[in-house]
């Protein structure tokens, strides 16, 4: 028997879910909780309920799971109320707004036991699974080092459309980042300390538009990491992963590199470069394009949470995951800040 999902946020990322919904075997929507008069459309399309507040679909039309796509603000408290009325949730990223609201989260969620997922999508890309496999399999050896970009150019209509997004908050470490610190820690472990230099010298807004990022990790290894929104690059995972066909497809480039001391892999074109003896510069390469079927991640996540709801699966991408992720955020926004090291917990 399908579940029923109910969705709370009928914005953009909301309406995502809900097609994704509409195409599953697994669930099938079974009301929408927004107050805003745009909703009602969307429900009467959708035909089904539209509630006002998550406490009325609790009494109404109890769901067996709830996805979160409200406002970010909005994240914890919401998350919360399901884990209080014993409801499965799926939070879009971030889990919460500050580091605060996100350890309150976790705590009610592992108290608890009840199924909570975080949002971060790119986990459930048959890319990522490969390229974990890969990586943490051992193929490559230790791991030595990480190489990532997420360069891309911001429209100025992007900005001229959501003018927050000048403002404190809004900038690509807070808006982009978080999205790649999750694939950074799912590759190569925790990270336990950050160093960062900020720049608005492009677009002079009250946030960055560029940032160079070093990154320590628990093994050992280490990192750096170039974010920049103004820069005319295909280097990010938006358009080199081929994840979202709204952005153009460019196959030759990649936005990662894990490199260990047998050898290294490009993401997403899923290069691997080993040496078969001796590890060498004077030694070639055996070179290998690992092959990986393209499915929707979303599809995948959706999935994963219908399976956590039945308890057949453990989420891929926890409550403590979306935590730590905000942690790692939150230290390279103080670094940038201070202009040094910041350790995190």
């Amino acid at each position: 028997m399908a579940l029923n999902l109910a969705v709370a946020g009928a914005g953009a990322m909301g309406q995502r879910h809900i097609d994704f919904i509409a195409r599953s075997d697994e669930c099938r929507l079974s009301a929408i909780v927004d107050p805003s008069p745009a909703a009602k459309a969307m429900a009467a399309k959708a035909n089904v309920p539209l509630m006002s507040t998550l406490d009325d679909l609790f009494t109404k039309a109890r769901p067996d799971g709830v996805i979160l796509a409200t406002p970010n603000q909005l994240h914890a408290e919401q998350a919360l109320a399901c884990i209080a009325a014993r409801v499965p949730v799926l939070v879009e990223k971030p889990i919460a707004d500050t580091i605060d609201a996100a350890e309150r989260v976790v705590r009610a969620a592992e108290a608890s036991g009840a199924a909570v997922l975080t949002g971060h999508h790119r986990q459930h890309n048959p890319l990522m699974t490969k390229a974990v496999e890969i990586v943490r399999g051992g193929r490559l050896g230790r791991i030595v080092a990480a190489v990532g970009t997420a360069m891309f150019c911001k429209p100025d209509s992007y900005y001229e459309e959501g003018p927050w997004r000048r403002k404190v908050g809004g900038g690509p470490i807070l808006i982009n980042l978080i999205h790649e610190i999750g694939n950074l820690r799912a590759l190569c472990g925790e990270i336990s300390a950050v160093q960062a230099i900020a720049s608005n010298a492009i677009r002079a807004f009250a946030v960055e538009d560029t940032v160079a990022i070093n990154l320590q990790f628990e093994s050992g290894a280490l990192g750096t990491f170039m974010l920049s929104d103004t820069a005319a690059s295909a280097r990010s995972w938006e358009l080199t992963a081929q994840e979202d066909q709204n952005y153009p497809a460019n196959t030759d480039e990649d936005c990662y590199v894990v490199v260990g001391t047998r050898g290294s892999l490009a993401i997403p074109t899923m290069r691997v470069k080993t040496y078969l003896n001796e590890s060498s510069w004077w030694q070639p390469f055996a070179a290998e394009v690992v092959a990986v079927p393209r499915v929707d991640p979303w599809k995948r996540q959706l999935v994963n949470f219908c399976a956590a709801i039945c308890g057949d699966a453990k989420p891929v991408v926890t409550a403590r995951d979306g935590l730590q992720n905000l942690r790692v955020i939150d230290a390279i926004k103080r670094a940038a800040r201070i202009g040094g090291r910041v350790a995190i917990a």
